[in-house]
């Protein structure tokens, strides 16, 4: 059984059907790349510093929130009270999410500081002498969507432990990890905390940012300064500012197209 043949049909679109079909999907490709660009890398710290004796007036634990290294947060242990900087800061100051999370910052502080007092006792031979932990909880969101959590100990400002939360493993850094082999790397009850920490509480908090990352663009940081850190709409500004351009374009020429008819 034989079928008509049509006739007028070349199996290539005409120019009108060609300028048609450029007008529909240039735009969706634009947006999917657009949508592309947004889900950049996106990463939240939060650094401690603990010092076994603080002088007068300084307080013995200070957290520092950045976002993409931006300061958006700082708090002291024990004042109850969240002080946000900087541009990001100023804009989830509002949000009474950051103000529940302290209680958890505050207990690692309290944690750190037991660590730190064991910690001298057993390696400063001098009771004046002072030594300072530095942590830092690092979580990461790459473009994929994968986020992952890490910490990195410093003592004195010397980098000397890592620790992978997802397969539990610790790396002494030498030379300033030889000192301290073992105060940190053989502590199962700490490994826990950190373990909870890194992929419950830090994986929280930077989707909590990333849902706001609209709002947090909406302030009035340089367009030439966001786009250096912001993972957002910053990257997407370039490709996506022709997107306006063509759709003018496909408009004029529907309108010549229709014209034509």
């Amino acid at each position: 059984m034989s079928f008509p043949r049509r006739t007028g049909w070349t199996g290539v679109p005409s120019g009108r059907g060609l300028g048609l079909l450029l007008c529909v999907l240039l735009p969706v490709c634009a947006t999917a790349s657009c949508s592309r660009e947004f889900r950049g890398p996106l990463s939240l710290n939060q650094n401690f510093s603990i010092t076994s004796q603080p002088r007068p007036g300084q307080p013995w634990c200070e957290i520092q929130g950045q976002v993409n290294g931006n300061k958006f947060l700082y708090y002291v242990c024990g004042s109850k009270q969240v002080i946000h900087t900087g541009p990001y800061g100023m804009k989830m100051k509002n949000t009474a999410f950051w103000e529940t999370q302290m209680e958890t910052l505050e207990d690692l502080g309290e944690e750190f500081r037991k660590k730190l007092l064991d910690i001298k006792a057993e390696f400063v031979t001098k009771s004046g002498d002072s030594l300072t932990m530095q942590g830092s909880l690092i979580c990461e969101r790459g473009a994929d969507g994968h986020t992952r959590g890490s910490w990195k100990f410093a003592f004195n400002g010397q980098l000397t432990h890592l620790f992978d939360p997802e397969n539990r493993k610790w790396t002494v850094v030498p030379p300033g990890g030889q000192q301290f082999r073992g105060t940190l790397d053989n502590d199962r009850e700490l490994n826990k905390l950190l373990v909870r920490t890194a992929n419950g509480d830090c994986k929280r908090w930077l989707q909590h940012v990333w849902e706001h990352w609209d709002e947090m663009q909406e302030t009035t940081v340089p367009p030439a300064t966001r786009q250096g850190t912001a993972p957002g709409k910053a990257t997407a500004i370039g490709p996506c500012t022709w997107i306006f351009p063509l759709l003018l374009s496909c408009a004029v020429m529907m309108g010549i197209l229709v014209g034509d008819h």
